[in-house]
Order: structure tokens, then sequence, then C-alpha cells
């Protein structure tokens, strides 16, 4: 049987011919669907994603959004002054009501004591109140007072919930920081009344 090479290739290049349109079709149809998933994949997983929040709990979420009295946008008046240290009303008074109260631990912007523009957040144990102010005390987790030094401007008030690596803590006693009921950033921790007590007594013993 006998083909003829020439008829074939006319009858190949009409059926190339009628399924070019109908392949190109498809071809673009797949093309289209996929790249449609790839945008619908994209703009799920961006809707998906929560927004950045520096904390997620309704009382720690309360402090960082009231935080526009830190003393870090400035405006710091100084420290309680140390003549008037010895007559501060303290009182010790913990009540978990969502403002800082005398004996609870909070966090705050504390300007470095050498220059008001510059500082940091530290733990504060808040001792009293002047007027609209808190009055505190700075905490620190380096060991200044111990067996083997004696430094009385710092006193021993144990570990709590303000640090989360569990270290004890001192209280610097000569400097009576002032703070701002907003310029609270969270809180950390009530001290008990006995190591409050302490505390308080050494603060008036220091000056």
């Amino acid at each position: 049987m006998k083909f003829d090479a020439n008829a074939l290739m006319r009858v190949a290049r009409q059926i190339f011919r009628i399924a070019e349109p109908i392949i190109r079709e498809r071809l673009n149809d797949r093309s289209g669907s996929q790249s449609g998933q790839k945008s619908g994949s994209s703009t799920r997983t961006s809707s998906s994603t929560p927004s950045p929040s520096r904390n997620t709990s309704d009382s720690s979420r309360q402090y960082d959004d009231a935080a526009q009295g830190s003393w870090e946008r400035g405006g710091y008046p100084g420290d309680y002054p140390a003549s008037s240290s010895q007559g501060v009303a303290v009182a010790y008074a913990p009540n978990p009501n969502g403002a800082a109260d005398p004996g609870e631990v909070v966090w705050a912007w504390v300007p470095y004591e050498e220059d008001y523009s510059r500082g940091k957040d530290r733990p504060v144990l808040v001792i009293g109140r002047d007027g609209e102010y808190l009055l505190g005390l700075m905490l620190t987790t380096k060991d200044r007072d111990n067996s083997v030094r004696q430094n009385p401007g710092y006193i021993d008030v144990g570990t709590g919930g303000w640090d989360s690596k569990g270290r004890p803590s001192e209280a610097k006693l000569d400097r009576v920081i002032r703070l701002r009921q907003d310029g609270i950033r969270r809180e950390g921790a009530v001290l008990s009344r006995e190591t409050y007590d302490d505390v308080a007594q050494a603060m008036r013993e220091s000056f």
C-alpha cells in the first residue's frame, strides 16, 4: 500500500490549523487560572496576618495605649527632692483596679539621673504620691547589697513578676522618682506588706 507523503503533510497541516485556536484558548485559560490563584493566595495571607502589637492581654494593652504621659516624651519635672523624702506619705494600698497604687511594682520609662532626656524602661516600686504624681523607687537586679559588700543605698526586695527570669531585685533608696499615672506601661506585681514596710523604713533612714 503506497502512501503519498505530500498528501499526509497537507492533512497534518489542516488538522493543526483546526486544532491550534483550541490549544491556544486552553493554554490561556490555564494561565489565567493559575494567576488568579496566586493573587488570591497572596491576598488571603496578607489579610490573615495579625497587625503587630506590644501586648495582647487587656491589662497590658491598657497601659501600653495609655503611655502618652511617659517621660520618654519629655517634660520630666525632676526627682522628688531628698530634703522632702522623709515626709513622703507612704501607705501600703495595692488595688487591682487597673491603676498603679503604693505597694505595686510597675514598669515605666525612667530618666537617667544624670540626663533626663535619656532613660530606659524599668520596674519601679510605687511608694506614695505627691499631688498629681506617683512616687517610686527604681528596682535593679544588680546585687549591690550583700554579705560581701554593704551598700546602704539599696535594699533587697526579693523576686517577683516584674522580672521574667525570676532574679532577686533591690530597690534604690536614694532616688525617689516622679511618675504620671498615664505614663505607666504595665503592672508587674504586688510587693508583700512586710517587704514594703522594710523598704519604706529604709528609705526614711537613708535621708
